[in-house]
């Protein structure tokens, strides 16, 4: 996904309701500036983030955001559901209706793993972070029913085979921590990967936790149900 770019005075034009001759009038008398500077091309490219003045009036001024969430187990990662509560719900005092309604969840976790959850209105920033070309590494502790063994180490490392999708998984990373808890680092998200995974030892998946995404890592001082804005 790309931020849509569009010409200025179509964008004028739409906002204040005026033909576009009108906003070339405008544009010859210095009436508009675009970011804080005058605009003197009707065919100036903007997007949903450039801040557009008209008689010192702003007329559009969205800000990116960027958001990260400590998701809890049982708060689905949608932005509406009728039975569950969403990431989104959890924003009502970090954030305006308004604002909430621009964002977009960058990588997904199901209902029941916990942990960091990104989000934005930025749709240039979350395709940086998910596109599989980019290889952007996702920690998670994992906790098991049964206990670990090197086997694992070496599984995962050379990718498993899921017959349903008919792909190989790429390279993943897993360091066993104790017993029963390993971190594996994934560059993808396959449908309830890790969970599949280790279902290949036949050793349920007893807890899920996101600890990181690329650069990104949950603060320990961020606590569960708790959001944040970042700075990127």
């Amino acid at each position: 996904m790309s931020i849509n770019r569009s010409r200025l005075d179509r964008i004028i034009a739409e906002k204040c309701q005026i033909n576009r001759k009108k906003v070339r009038l405008m544009l010859a008398q210095k009436r508009i500036r675009v970011d804080g500077v005058i605009a003197n091309n009707v065919a100036q490219a903007v997007d949903k983030f450039s801040v557009i003045l008209v008689d010192e009036e702003a007329i559009q001024q969205h800000h990116p955001l960027y958001i990260m969430l400590h998701k809890p187990i049982g708060v689905v990662c949608a932005t509406k559901d009728d039975k569950h509560t969403t990431v989104i719900d959890l924003l009502e005092t970090l954030l305006t209706a308004e604002e909430r309604a621009s964002l977009h969840i960058v990588g997904r976790l199901d209902l029941n793993t916990s942990g960091l959850v990104l989000l934005t209105n930025d749709s240039r920033w979350s395709e940086q972070l998910t596109s599989p070309e980019n290889k952007v590494p996702k920690h998670y502790l994992v906790t098991l029913e049964r206990l670990l063994t090197n086997e694992y180490i070496t599984a995962f490392a050379e990718g498993m085979f899921f017959a349903f999708e008919g792909i190989t998984t790429k390279p993943a990373t897993l360091n066993i921590v104790s017993q029963y808890q390993a971190h594996v680092v994934l560059t993808e998200g396959r449908y309830h990967q890790i969970k599949r995974m280790f279902g290949r030892f036949r050793n349920p998946v007893v807890a899920l936790h996101r600890i990181a995404v690329g650069d990104y890592r949950l603060p320990e001082d961020l606590k569960v149900g708790e959001s944040r804005i970042i700075v990127v």
